[in-house]
């Protein structure tokens, strides 16, 4: 899942960050209601996780926004504000649920993984010749039975896989999938696909190395 998190306060942020990245997440970050627009009108995401207190344009006027101009992804609003009529003005603003700071983790990722599910099983589940992605649940399977993925590897073969039959450059996998722009040198993306290949067995072969630019993920 491709996750917007739009969030002014830096070291929540990227607690946010690292987490949903932990959990096999492909994340976004936006400091402002303003950019936040911006990115959902341009990008398709699977889910926002919204603050309600943000400069210029707030966390409900991004809600009211979004919604006037047809974006319909699950958002979750993120706030210190608990009293039920704020509540209340928060979902009737567009948002799909809401939780209170302080938060738990493992409660802001269940309800992540609740809302992925809500978004559509035809959105979340994907399929490339015997290999199904499941981005709700976050497990693939590969002939019906389950391949045992590290968080990474998890990340890279779902994206790989929301573009199978494109080559995918390996600047943008690192940028999507790390989050970063590693040194040129360094080897961390033909690692995991190594991993990868082993893990998918007979069915290697599935991921096509196009020398000198990236991967493509092809139906055998």
């Amino acid at each position: 899942m491709k996750v917007l998190v739009v969030e002014d306060n830096k070291k929540l942020a990227r607690f946010l960050k690292r987490a949903l990245l932990e959990e096999g997440y492909v994340v976004d970050e936006v400091a402002d209601g303003h950019t936040a627009i911006e990115q959902l009108q341009a990008i398709a995401y699977d889910l926002v996780l919204l603050d309600w207190m943000l400069p210029e344009m707030d966390g409900l006027a991004v809600c009211r926004t979004a919604r006037a101009r047809g974006i319909r992804v699950p958002i979750l609003m993120l706030t210190a504000r608990g009293e039920v009529g704020e509540r209340i003005a928060g979902l009737d603003a567009g948002a799909d649920d809401y939780l209170t700071k302080p938060f738990d983790l493992g409660e802001l990722l269940a309800r992540v993984r609740a809302l992925g599910r809500r978004a559509g099983a035809s959105e979340l589940v994907l399929r490339v010749g015997p290999l199904l992605v499941d981005r709700a649940e976050r497990r693939v399977l590969l002939d019906g039975k389950r391949l045992e993925l590290t968080p990474r590897e998890l990340a890279l073969i779902t994206y790989l896989a929301r573009e199978s039959g494109r080559v995918v450059p390996r600047t943008e996998l690192l940028t999507k999938v790390w989050e970063t722009a590693f040194d040129p040198g360094s080897n961390v993306v033909e690692a995991h696909v190594k991993n990868l290949r082993e893990k998918l067995g007979s069915h290697a072969s599935m991921i096509e190395t196009v020398r000198g630019v990236g991967y493509k993920l092809v139906s055998p």
